[in-house]
């Protein structure tokens, strides 16, 4: 296993045109952002999967979110959860955090645009899961399970991506600070499809601060992320007063009990 990546050792310019990539690239990856847009003005994609995930069990019946309460939940879960913890990270590893964003924009912009990935393709995800160090990939395992074909796709991707034969190899490279994550993340797949119940390798800012862990407990799964999501208010005057009023993350709304 090799001890640096090119995220710690390239220089800033290096990084960035590793990132976007040849011309040719940038084209997809626009085409894919297109893609990842019109899914916001197509309503059978959310439903579909919303579906699809209540049928496998991540989502109860008689509590799956409206559309408000996604929006309003996939917020909370981006600046409460997401955004602070993977600042935190960052700041430890020594790592510039807006620096970081723009190499992942550069990358693929449409992993961007759905902090709670019910309207990203399969690929726009596992790029995402491939791209980030993730602080719980039980999440995205889980939302994967709304493609027919998500954690097989995945486990080969990241396969392709250890061995260096993956098409976005050399810009993930530009991206991943951790020489390891790779492997560990193909352990946990792996393990994953054998058991669902799988211990996830959960990010060392977070395992080792408890301020995160009721966080963590809440948005680290997708079944308790949905039940989160189905807490908030459900109209859209409740939605902003919720939105302008909440600036921490409200402790009494926090998931409880098992977390698959």
């Amino acid at each position: 296993m090799v001890e640096k990546t090119a995220r710690t050792t390239e220089s800033p310019l290096r990084l960035l045109a590793q990132a976007a990539g040849s011309p040719g690239e940038m084209i997809l990856k626009l085409r894919r952002l297109v893609r990842a847009l019109s899914g916001y003005v197509n309503r059978t994609t959310i439903d579909r999967r919303l579906a699809l995930l209540v049928e496998r069990g991540y989502i109860d019946r008689d509590r799956v979110p409206t559309r408000v309460q996604l929006a309003v939940g996939g917020l909370d879960m981006l600046r409460f959860w997401i955004s602070p913890a993977a600042a935190q990270y960052y700041a430890d590893k020594g790592i510039h955090f807006g620096f970081h964003q723009v190499l992942r924009i550069l990358d693929d912009p449409a992993s961007m645009i759905d902090p709670i990935g019910l309207l990203s393709d399969r690929d726009v995800i596992i790029g995402h899961v491939m791209q980030v160090v993730h602080a719980n990939p039980s999440y995205d395992l889980q939302l994967l399970e709304a493609h027919d074909d998500g954690l097989d796709e995945l486990e080969s991707q990241v396969e392709a991506m250890i061995a260096g034969t993956h098409p976005r190899a050399r810009s993930i490279g530009a991206i991943i600070e951790d020489p390891d994550y790779h492997a560990r993340l193909l352990e946990y797949v792996r393990a994953y499809k054998r058991e669902r119940n799988a211990h996830a390798p959960v990010r060392e800012n977070v395992a080792n601060d408890p301020k995160w862990a009721p966080i963590e407990r809440t948005f680290g799964t997708l079944r308790n992320a949905m039940i989160y999501f189905s807490r908030m208010p459900s109209t859209m005057r409740e939605a902003g007063l919720h939105l302008a009023t909440v600036k921490a993350f409200p402790i009494h709304l926090a998931v409880d009990g098992p977390t698959t």
